[in-house]
């Protein structure tokens, strides 16, 4: 049997753009979304923690190293410059390798700059930027 589990999360991202006339997605840092191990155009839950809402959508690479987290589109009427959200990516593991897998979990402090906790790194080295 197959399980859908918790693949990557960014958690506490603060949003610093919402452009509403744009074709759609969620813009990331993609020095972030390498971190975690994001790709691009790939579908994201998004909960925003300010509001309560919930939606889906996918991820799109931002600028290296600009911490941009923009809602686009749609999703721009979700939230606004500010909010706090969690940004999810699941994926299907055989249930016996589900119990031992651990996700990548970057949660962040300090809007957007500061790293307070990192579990299982798809790029170790990355995490050294945020501390500039």
């Amino acid at each position: 049997m197959q399980v859908n589990i918790l693949r990557a999360k960014i958690l506490r991202a603060e949003v610093t753009d919402a452009k509403l006339h744009y074709e759609g997605s969620m813009a990331i840092d993609a020095e972030v979304m390498r971190l975690v191990g994001i790709l691009p155009h790939e579908k994201i839950l998004v909960g925003n923690i300010t509001n309560g809402e919930r939606f889906e959508t996918y991820a799109i690479p931002a600028p290296e190293g600009s911490r941009t987290f923009s809602l686009n589109g749609a999703t721009a009427h979700l939230g606004k410059p500010g909010d706090l959200v969690v940004i999810m990516t699941f994926g299907w593991l055989p249930e016996s390798d589900a119990a031992a897998y651990e996700p990548r979990i970057v949660v962040f402090a300090d809007a957007n700059k500061r790293i307070v906790r990192l579990t299982n790194p798809a790029e170790p080295a990355l995490a050294q930027a945020f501390k500039r």
